[in-house]
This record gives C-alpha cells, sequence and structure tokens, in this order.
C-alpha cells in the first residue's frame, strides 16, 4: 500500500465510558471542541458541570446515568449520556430510557457509535422507549435546537450544531416534541382586553415578592404550584423538595426578590413566576472559568444592572384555574410583572421558556401580548 493511501485512512474510533475524574473532564470538554468556530456559544463554567453531573446532583437521588466520548486518534469528537429515572418510570410505564448531554463533529459514524452505546446500556435496563436529549431530566436543559440559530443562548438553555436533527433522523430517531422559546421587550403593553381581564379579578389577587428570610419554605409553596400546575402536561417528572431547594440555593445569590413573584387568590398561592437575569451575557466573556476575575464580573455586573436580558423558566397556575377567567387573569398579572420589574433593573427583553408547542392557551397569551417565537427545540424519540 502507497504512503498516500495510508495517510488518508481515517483514524480510529474508539467509545470509552467515563469512570474517572480525567474522563469527566474530557466529557465536559467536547463543547469547545464542537462550538469552537461558533461565535454564538455560550461556555458553561467548568466548576458548574462538574457539580452536575457529580453523586451531589440530587435528579441522581432517584436516577441512574452513564456518560460516554467517542475519541479519534486520542481526540474527543463527541459525547452521550444515557439515564434512567425512576420517577418517569413511575409514571409513563418502566420500558422508559433517556439519551443526553449529546455533543458530536458532523460525522454519521461518530453519533451512530455514541448512540449504540447508549442505547444498548439502556437496554440492559428493559428500556424500549428512548426520547431525548435531556440534560439530564425534562426539568434541566432539553430539546436540539432546530431553529433560531441566529442568536445566543440564555441562561440554562442548551445550544446545537445544525447537523444533529439529521444525524439522529439517520439513526431512526422521530420528532417526539417540540418546545418553543418566544421573546418579548419589557417595553409591550399589554393589550386593553388583558387589562381589563387583570382589573377584574384585582380585588382577589394579591402579588407579593419571595420572602428571602423564609427561602425554604417559599420554596416549598413554588414546588407544590409547580408540580400541580404542569402535572398533566406531556412529559412532566415532577421537582423532588432537593431538586427545588438546590434550584433556590444556586439562584439565591444571583436572583432579587422582585424576580420571584407569587400570586395569591384570598390568601391562598396559587400562581408563581421566576425570572432569571440572563448571565450568559457575561458567561460569554469567562470561557467556562470565574477565576481569576469571573466572580467580579458578575457581580458587578448585577448590582450596577448592567446585564440586558432575562429569562423566565418557571411559571405555573393551579390547575384548578385552568380554563378559567381567573386562571386566565392570574397568568397574565404575573406575566405583567415582568414588565414593572424589567426596567427597574435594566432589562430590555425577556424569553420566556420552554413552551410546548401544542399548549394553545399559553402560547395565545403571549401572542396577544406581541411577544414573538423566536426558537424551537425537538425531542427525538426511537423504538427499540
Amino acid at each position: 500500500m502507497s504512503r498516500s493511501k495510508k495517510q488518508s485512512r481515517p483514524a480510529a474510533l474508539t467509545v470509552r465510558p467515563v469512570t474517572s475524574f480525567r474522563d469527566m473532564g474530557d466529557f465536559i470538554e467536547v463543547p469547545w471542541r464542537i462550538y469552537a468556530n461558533d461565535p454564538l456559544w455560550i461556555p458553561p463554567l467548568r466548576l458548574e458541570r462538574r457539580f452536575h453531573f457529580s453523586k451531589y446532583n440530587p435528579f441522581l437521588r432517584h436516577a441512574e446515568w452513564q456518560a460516554w466520548v467517542a475519541y479519534r486518534d486520542d481526540q474527543p469528537v463527541g459525547r452521550i449520556s444515557a439515564q434512567i429515572d425512576a420517577l418517569h418510570r413511575e409514571r409513563y410505564g418502566g420500558d422508559t430510557g433517556h439519551f443526553g448531554l449529546l455533543e458530536c463533529v458532523n460525522d454519521a459514524e461518530v453519533l451512530n457509535a455514541l448512540m449504540l452505546h447508549a442505547e444498548s446500556w439502556l437496554a440492559t435496563r428493559q428500556a424500549r422507549r428512548i426520547t431525548g436529549p435531556f440534560n439530564l431530566s425534562i426539568n434541566q436543559e432539553c430539546g436540539i435546537l432546530v431553529d433560531g440559530f441566529d442568536t445566543p443562548p440564555v441562561i440554562m438553555m442548551p445550544h446545537s450544531a445544525r447537523w444533529y436533527p439529521q444525524l439522529l433522523e439517520a439513526q431512526g430517531y422521530f420528532p417526539v416534541k417540540d418546545m418553543l422559546a418566544y421573546w418579548i421587550g419589557t417595553d409591550f403593553e399589554p393589550p386593553k382586553v388583558m387589562q381589563r381581564l387583570i382589573r377584574s379579578h384585582a380585588d382577589r389577587i394579591h402579588v407579593r415578592t419571595m420572602k428571602r428570610k423564609q427561602l425554604a419554605a417559599e420554596m416549598e409553596v413554588m414546588r407544590d404550584i409547580f408540580n400541580d400546575a404542569w402535572s398533566e402536561n406531556w412529559g412532566f417528572v415532577p421537582f423532588t423538595q432537593e431538586e427545588f431547594a438546590e434550584l433556590g440555593n444556586s439562584l439565591k445569590f444571583f436572583v432579587a426578590d422582585e424576580y420571584i413573584q407569587i400570586a395569591e387568590v384570598n390568601g391562598d398561592p396559587v400562581a408563581f413566576m421566576v425570572a432569571l437575569p440572563n448571565l450568559n451575557e457575561v458567561f460569554a466573556e469567562l470561557n467556562g472559568s470565574l477565576f481569576p476575575l469571573g466572580w467580579y464580573k458578575l457581580f458587578n455586573r448585577l448590582r450596577k444592572h448592567q446585564i440586558r436580558t432575562a429569562r423566565i423558566p418557571l411559571m405555573g397556575v393551579r390547575r384548578q384555574f385552568h380554563n378559567t377567567p381567573l386562571g386566565m387573569a392570574l397568568a397574565c398579572t404575573v406575566i405583567n410583572v415582568a414588565r414593572q420589574i424589567g426596567p427597574e433593573h435594566g432589562i430590555e427583553g425577556v424569553e420566556l421558556s420552554w413552551i410546548l408547542e401544542d399548549n394553545k392557551p399559553m402560547r395565545g397569551i403571549l401572542d396577544h401580548l406581541g411577544s414573538k417565537e423566536y426558537k424551537r427545540y425537538r425531542i427525538f424519540g426511537k423504538t427499540l
């Protein structure tokens, strides 16, 4: 065989399970290789990723998972995870499983090898219906971006390479559910019909900010509302007390009290909204590290209200008010709070995400507000 033919032979592909601290380092670093030439990708914080993938993640109290990294010539070219969630199986059957954290170069062989490892691991655990990506659950980052590549992701939302849908479909995966992200400026004016709806129920609705000194109790109030409000949605898995408490602990240093609003009817909490300053505006400058000056940049920008965008990731109205005028008034009231508090904190625009494509009531409210669908994420599935 000639020297030129030897040089043209592709490097061997291997897929190795993540079993050590060093392996996890490779797993975390894969996106830096995939998005090296994508100016819209926002590097995550490596330290946060280490925690998220550690035994301290409360999700792993009711789930198990395995991660793999694909290598060519000992260089990482892709990664994937597979996970089994006991809470998901309680609701949807003992044959469910998920993949997640998918990243790979534009190479069908790499994606095929990664998917085969994930599918084999899931199959040994009686999984026959596989959906994903979930990073690691539906209550965290999920979906593959399929529309809206012209803007960077906001905090706690994924970004994706454009070739993922095609590669997945070539492996027999099909679209299962689309989730949408909407964008609205904080200078929006609620339509008159919405203003009348809010005024007509104003005597029954009282909106207050979170009581920081009672953080644990307040988080339980919101968790209870969320688990009730979302319980009939596609793919719903309830937040555990530990998961929601961890969410509160991770956000309390970055979120002002005004960003968390609880609506009460006759003194009972029945709806809530959580807004987050878009910390990705700062993370974009840090390349995954808070040291040596990252912490200073982050808190300085927050203190001076120099972050211009935000996201509403959590909102809910108790089921008893769904499809009622009062329920509509509650939803409109808590969304309207974002318009009121945004300018006070320098926020000019807000992403509302994610919303299921078939959630017509919420999409109707957002359309009336003048917000625009600007990103679309897709969950894929396969039957083994």
